[in-house]
C-alpha cells in the first residue's frame, strides 16, 4: 500500500508540474531572454544538486512568472530587479509571508533603488508557496539561512 501511496502523489505532482507549465509555461508576448530586458546578473549562485517535487514546481512558476524581472535563478538584474538569493531576503528579514504580500500588493521599493515591485497577476498562494520553497533552496545552498 505504501509504495502505492508514494507512487500515486508521485504521479499528482507530475500532474500538477504539467499543469503549472502550461498555466504559466512560456509567455511568447514576454522577452525570451531575460537580457532582452535589463542588465546583467548582479549576483552569482551555486544552485542545489537536487531539488524536492515542491521546489521544482516553484522553479517553473519562478521562471514564468518572476525571472523576467529577478531573472533566471533569482540573481537579480542590475538596473531591474534585485537578487533574491541575497542576505536581505534571508527568512529572520523577509518571511514566506513577505513574498505572499509583494506578489499579492506589490512593495514599495525599501532596500534597493529599483523602485517599486508591482503586484504579480495569476498566482495563488499555493503557487507563491512552492515558488518560496525554491528560493529558500536556492538561498539554503548559498549559506543564506
Amino acid at each position: 500500500d505504501e509504495p502505492m501511496n508514494k507512487l500515486a502523489i508521485a504521479a499528482a505532482l507530475i500532474g500538477l508540474g504539467a499543469v503549472a507549465y502550461f498555466t504559466f509555461g512560456p509567455d511568447t508576448n514576454a522577452p525570451t531572454e531575460v537580457s532582452d530586458v535589463g542588465g546583467g546578473p548582479i549576483v552569482q549562485v551555486v544552485l542545489p544538486a537536487a531539488l524536492s517535487a515542491e521546489q521544482e514546481l516553484g522553479k517553473t512558476i519562478f521562471e514564468a512568472k518572476c525571472a523576467v524581472c529577478h531573472a533566471v535563478n533569482a540573481v537579480g538584474q542590475e538596473g531591474v530587479a534585485p537578487p533574491l538569493v541575497h542576505k536581505i531576503y534571508e527568512p529572520s528579514h523577509h518571511g514566506d509571508e513577505a513574498f505572499q504580500r509583494a506578489v499579492a500588493l506589490g512593495v514599495r521599493g525599501h532596500h534597493w533603488t529599483f523602485g517599486d515591485m508591482p503586484p504579480v497577476d495569476g498566482l495563488t498562494r499555493g503557487d507563491v508557496k512552492m515558488v518560496v520553497a525554491y528560493i529558500r533552496a536556492l538561498q539554503r545552498e548559498n549559506g543564506i539561512n
